[in-house]
């Protein structure tokens, strides 16, 4: 089989929202329980660069994507490694950065998958639930971002082993969910609209996503 059909094949597969999925998964249970008993950030930055070519690769059946994901999965990538050989704080919150525009395309990508759909099917329901994740995800990175930018901009303490996205994705996904435990608070006003903006995404999506579902699901059976 040519490599081409086999790119295809791949790129085409009902597996890919479910790997990324998975890899997501791990990135919030697997690496603070690994940082538990080995305190090193090297489980993070492994399980994040897993997460970031797999999501590449759930973008990988459009060109236009692939490129542009592509650009900033190495922006994004190329600080977390640079810093075990040379840490900067400016490279970090570059890297941070471009990471949200990256997610941010991914998500479009997804999104834009589920709209064109006319059934729902596992692969759908996978979508539904990364859009979820990722969106939290997304806001980890900006609230990071954030802190590297302006220290001041979080009321806490950072001076651990994790390193900051593993702290602010803990934040990102209590915040997403309202649950506001208030053992981290935002400080400067825009950590505050940005934490009230995914509060409110985060709920809204949750309606929206399930009303449309279930309509798409009534109107398929209908027919």
């Amino acid at each position: 089989m040519p490599t081409s059909n086999i790119f295809q094949k791949l790129s085409q597969s009902k597996q890919r929202f479910l790997i990324l999925l998975c890899l997501i998964l791990g990135l919030l249970v697997v690496v603070p329980i690994l940082n538990r008993f080995a305190p090193a950030r090297i489980f993070l930055d492994i399980f994040l660069t897993a997460v970031v070519i797999s999501m590449v690769y759930a973008i990988s059946h459009k060109k236009g994507y692939v490129i542009a994901g592509l650009t900033l999965a190495a922006v994004t990538l190329a600080p977390v490694w640079l810093q075990y050989f040379h840490p900067n704080k400016s490279m970090a919150a570059i890297g941070m950065l471009a990471g949200v525009f990256f997610i941010a395309v991914v998500i479009a990508n997804i999104l834009g998958f589920m709209l064109k759909s006319e059934e729902v099917n596992r692969e759908i329901i996978y979508a539904a639930i990364l859009l979820y994740l990722m969106a939290a995800l997304l806001w980890a990175f900006v609230y990071t971002f954030l802190e590297l930018v302006d220290p001041a901009s979080f009321n806490i303490d950072l001076g651990r082993p994790e390193g900051h996205l593993l702290v602010f994705q803990y934040y990102s996904f209590v915040t997403i969910t309202t649950l506001g435990y208030g053992d981290i608070t935002p400080v400067t006003e825009v950590a505050k609209a940005s934490s009230v903006l995914e509060a409110v995404v985060g709920q809204l999506y949750m309606v929206v996503a399930v009303a449309w579902l279930v309509g798409m699901y009534v109107s398929k059976k209908s027919q």
